[in-house]
């Protein structure tokens, strides 16, 4: 197996036995918050320090940092947010029925202990804002998993800022996932195999011989691994490490958990099968944090315009790639939140002067009406429809996968 190359990190801790650890381990915690809150107070924001905090170390530390960095990280103005969804966003909405369908399921997503009727609200608001985004965007196509994503944002960041936040996920680091078909997403699977070909020769054949394909990785992906794991905590860590990253990130931590677990692998029969369910289900005490700077270290040697053209079975242009580049200058110019809410109140205090004197009813400070409320009302139908090539044993495999019941085989049949 070629090793990985990875420079030794200081981490600083005292060995003597006497307490130090935890102290030198609580000064690493604080100096990062200072440089965090340091970042945030630039102006412009200093997105970088942002992103290489988010990836390093324990990530974003708590959910308050993540409440104020998260929205930095796609350039979301926390003073420009969409209004509430109302309920008519419900009214004759094509994919109404199946996002109540998966959002009943996420009681597992829920943390354990929550009231019966707090979780209730807000599996009312996470389904609000899933079909407002669709609504606004009505290229987009719901796809069962994209729940798991928007739960997510909402038990962190709350109703307001997730939806803003799941609009510009959708338009960018998951919008292939959300085509009328598995076409785009097969090519993100498709960088899997070329990754552990350039790792691990022997560990690639292997899979290959198996004929196990890359189907096991796709609840992984397109739920960016949140309907895999049991424990919130890792979930947010790694979400912390996508959003400060390259839309094809996700795939690359699967390739380090595959390579991570690669002796369970040989040691396993070579069957699709038996390789399957031992992939399939990742061990929930995984060493994320080593997992995730070898995910760094892959993408820097094997970046992926070195593997495109291995990846790319058929002509095929990914939207989540191809605008990445553009929307990751858009974050380099904000302004802190300070300045944003002087502008804010200035803004406000200017159109109730001008309404004043024009004997008009004062204007609301902003208007969504274009970004939020227009668009068609009757979103076409997801239709997340396998395509028919997989066959129907990858339909059975994923079932098992998303927990897909038969109504929804039926459909995509």
């Amino acid at each position: 197996m070629k090793k990985l190359k990875r420079k030794k990190e200081t981490a600083g801790v005292g060995l003597n036995g006497t307490g130090s650890v935890t102290r030198e381990t609580n000064c690493g915690r604080k100096q990062k918050l200072a440089e965090i809150h340091q970042a945030l107070f630039s102006d412009p924001v200093d997105i970088e320090t942002l992103r290489r905090a988010a990836a390093s170390k324990g990530g974003l530390l708590t959910n308050d940092v993540r409440r104020k960095v998260w929205p930095k990280l796609l350039n979301v103005n926390v003073y420009d947010l969409p209004p509430k969804p109302g309920r008519d966003v419900r009214e004759s909405h094509k994919d109404y029925n199946q996002v109540v369908l998966d959002v009943r399921r996420s009681m597992k997503r829920f943390p354990k202990g929550m009231a019966a009727t707090q979780r209730a609200v807000l599996q009312e608001q996470l389904t609000d804002i899933i079909l407002e985004v669709l609504k606004c965007n009505p290229q987009l196509h719901y796809y069962q998993g994209y729940h798991d994503v928007a739960v997510t944002l909402l038990l962190v960041v709350g109703e307001q800022m997730a939806l803003a936040m799941l609009d510009t996920l959708s338009n960018h680091h998951l919008r292939d996932f959300m085509d009328p078909t598995m076409d785009s997403t097969k090519h993100i699977l498709n960088y899997l195999m070329p990754i552990l070909e350039q790792v691990d020769r022997e560990l690639h054949d292997f899979m290959i011989r198996s004929e196990v394909g890359t189907i096991f990785a796709l609840s992984w992906l397109i739920t960016w691994y949140g309907h895999v794991l049991s424990d919130f905590k890792h979930t947010m860590r790694l979400y912390d490490f996508f959003l400060a990253s390259h839309p094809l990130m996700p795939i690359y931590l699967a390739a380090t958990i595959v390579l991570h677990r690669e002796e369970e692998v040989k040691k396993t029969e070579c069957d699709m099968a038996m390789v399957h369910h031992l992939l399939s289900h990742i061990p929930q005490d995984l060493p994320y944090q080593l997992l995730i700077g070898r995910a760094e270290d892959l993408f820097r040697q094997y970046p992926p315009p070195l593997l495109a053209k291995r990846a790319t079975l058929q002509s095929h242009k990914s939207l989540s790639i191809s605008t990445f580049q553009a929307f990751q200058l858009s974050t380099l110019h904000q302004r802190p939140n300070s300045v944003l809410q002087r502008l804010t109140k200035e803004r406000v205090s200017n159109s109730r002067h001008a309404s004043r004197h024009s004997g008009k009813d004062a204007a609301p400070p902003r208007d969504r009406g274009q970004r939020w409320g227009s668009g068609d009302r009757m979103v076409k139908m997801a239709v997340w429809g396998l395509s028919a090539t997989l066959g129907v044993a990858v339909f059975a495999v994923a079932q098992t996968a998303l927990g897909w019941g038969p109504e929804v085989l039926q459909q995509l049949f």
